[in-house]
């Protein structure tokens, strides 16, 4: 390498920029989303509202630090800062708070809080022991142009499909929150998150759907043909199919309500887990470059799966009461 990609990685090590914004982006993330839930409930307050834009500001600051890191890793691998899980984790962050500000114009600020909190998390992820941050050279299979294409495209997926996950969980904790005193306001925002869950994920979907397709073509390219049955081509097959019923759920009597809709993109993000994460470390096949090193699954996501479960119950209690009543 040249003297000035030796020099910059040396500083880049320095600057642990992407472990360093895991921290900034939780702290603007809770204080931000303590500020949309104030502002809900007391939309007058000139305070809550200048602290609001002041940490929109700081967000946009960390995304600048976001592209800076991304861009020093590209130039210093010579390749796109999507090529592995790590950069893969790192690139979905960061579009997921993308996502979050192109849809938080003019609405709700619930929507960029969420994805910046959503952000630290995926970062959090990143620096933990199932990845490795190293930076290296590409394998074979990997040098090609449809590295920069075809993975940039789905997996940019996943930031709009996460941010409809997140969307759906904030819809669903305003219903456990919705008293006589707030209905109409929170109806209102009920109403809008949901409008723009739907918009979000119609977006994540066509990604994927054109991602997929050229991975078909990347693969008859690589391995001559345009698809195997391989166990990533099957779970993101199965991911477009999931996140295609979702959206067309409006057209099935029984599960026209917001809470439905809500609830299936909450949970629909864990066929996304399974393609991203599941087929990577414990399934064999052409995409399983981490498989002979079987990670166990961490204790958390069970009791993630049962607070998701306890959390759902409670919301559609609520929501089937307040109807009710």
């Amino acid at each position: 390498p040249s003297q000035s990609r030796i020099d910059l990685e040396i500083k880049y090590n320095k600057w642990n920029i992407f472990k360093n914004l895991t921290y900034y982006y939780m702290i603007i993330g809770l204080i931000f989303l303590i500020m949309a839930f104030i502002d809900l409930f007391n939309p007058n307050s000139r305070l809550v509202q200048l602290l609001l834009r002041l940490f929109g500001g700081l967000t946009i600051l960390g995304m600048l630090a976001h592209i800076a890191g991304m861009g020093s890793r590209w130039y210093i691998t010579g390749h796109a800062p999507w090529s592995d899980g790590y950069e893969a984790v790192v690139f979905v962050s960061f579009v997921t708070i993308l996502a979050g500000l192109i849809f938080s114009v003019k609405r709700s600020k619930f929507i960029i809080s969420v994805t910046v909190l959503f952000a630290s998390f995926l970062l959090a992820i990143a620096h933990g022991s199932m990845m490795n941050p190293e930076m290296s050279t590409l394998q074979p299979v990997l040098k090609s142009y449809w590295l920069m294409i075809h993975v940039a495209v789905i997996v940019a997926s996943y930031g709009f499909l996460g941010l409809g996950s997140l969307l759906g969980f904030v819809v669903l904790l305003l219903f456990i929150l919705r008293k006589n005193k707030n209905v109409g306001r929170l109806n209102h925002t009920i109403k809008e998150l949901t409008y723009v869950n739907e918009l979000t994920l119609t977006v994540g979907l066509f990604f994927l759907t054109i991602g997929t397709f050229l991975g078909g073509v990347w693969a008859n390219e690589s391995w001559g043909r345009y698809w195997s049955w391989d166990p990533k081509e099957v779970w993101s097959l199965i991911s477009m199919m999931v996140y295609i019923f979702v959206l067309h759920m409006r057209l099935v009597p029984g599960l026209q309500s917001r809470f439905a809709f809500n609830f299936a993109s909450l949970i629909s993000i864990s066929t996304l887990v399974m393609t991203f994460f599941g087929v990577n470390y414990y399934l064999s096949g052409m995409h399983s470059y981490a498989k002979g090193d079987p990670v166990p699954i961490p204790t958390w996501i069970y009791w993630l799966i049962l607070f998701i479960a306890i959390f759902s119950a409670i919301s559609y209690w609520k929501f089937k009461t307040f109807k009710k009543e």
